[in-house]
């Protein structure tokens, strides 16, 4: 079948100014539209309207101007066709009444709804695609946090700050001590400096472990460390892959 008018394969729908063209319509498109809309036709329904761009000769040069048009229903098409009382008129209703015969056959219909199976396979597969790669990049970081939450042991706030930095955070421990200094962790000052705060201690997320030294002159010292429970370590862990 020889291609009168373009058709949208896929809405079945054709151009109000293509149709106008085809028609050899004298009228001023944004006059004719509307009067044949007065014919009982509703925006939404048998028509829709778009921008488009067209090139136009302008005196001696092309120039690209939008243009309004509207997408119209083949039903809309053939009533408007019937309108026209032409014989240009009956031939493109009679393209148009023979292309839904073409459209309607087994055949057509298969060809349709298999074109429409692989849309969905393709969009089905783009979403696994990035779903896929979404979840790689966040495997380390969800394992990370598994294998914190399960650490029964303590660590040091240096260890931490290795464990942090193989999950993909660039933070070394002078880093780290100073981000829970200024976060209100550990103290800032005097005696009890990089101890934690009473607010570390009722989180449960630090403890303190003491050991006793002999000096050789007979005398005992008492030093302090500050570990990292594995309350702490899931905690810790979580603020720092929620940045």
């Amino acid at each position: 079948m020889n291609e009168i008018i373009k058709v949208d394969d896929e809405t079945m729908m054709v151009s109000a100014r293509d149709l106008h063209d085809a028609l050899d319509v004298k009228t001023a498109f944004k006059d004719w539209f509307p009067r044949m809309c007065e014919y009982g036709f509703n925006e939404g329904v048998d028509f829709n309207m778009l921008k488009n761009e067209r090139v136009q000769l302008e005196g001696n040069r092309e120039v690209t101007r939008e243009v309004t048009d509207y997408q119209i229903s083949i039903d809309m098409a053939k009533e408007i066709c019937m309108i026209q009382r032409t014989e240009k008129g009956k031939e493109i209703r009679k393209y148009f009444l023979d292309l839904e015969k073409a459209w309607n056959t087994p055949e057509q219909i298969m060809a349709r709804a298999l074109k429409i199976a692989d849309q969905k396979i393709n969009h089905l597969t783009e979403q696994n695609k990035a779903l896929a790669s979404e979840n790689e990049q966040m495997k380390p970081k969800a394992l990370f946090a598994d294998a914190v939450a399960s650490a029964d042991t303590s660590i040091l706030i240096g260890d931490l700050a290795k464990l942090i930095r193989q999950n993909g955070v660039l933070i070394g421990q002078k880093r780290l001590f100073a981000w829970m200094r200024d976060n209100g962790y550990l103290m800032k000052c005097g005696t009890s400096y990089n101890m934690p705060t009473q607010k570390s201690m009722e989180l449960g997320i630090f403890e303190v472990k003491e050991r006793t030294i002999q000096n050789p002159d007979g005398s005992a010292r008492i030093t302090r460390t500050t570990k990292v429970t594995g309350k702490g370590q899931q905690y810790f862990v979580n603020c720092f892959l929620r940045q």
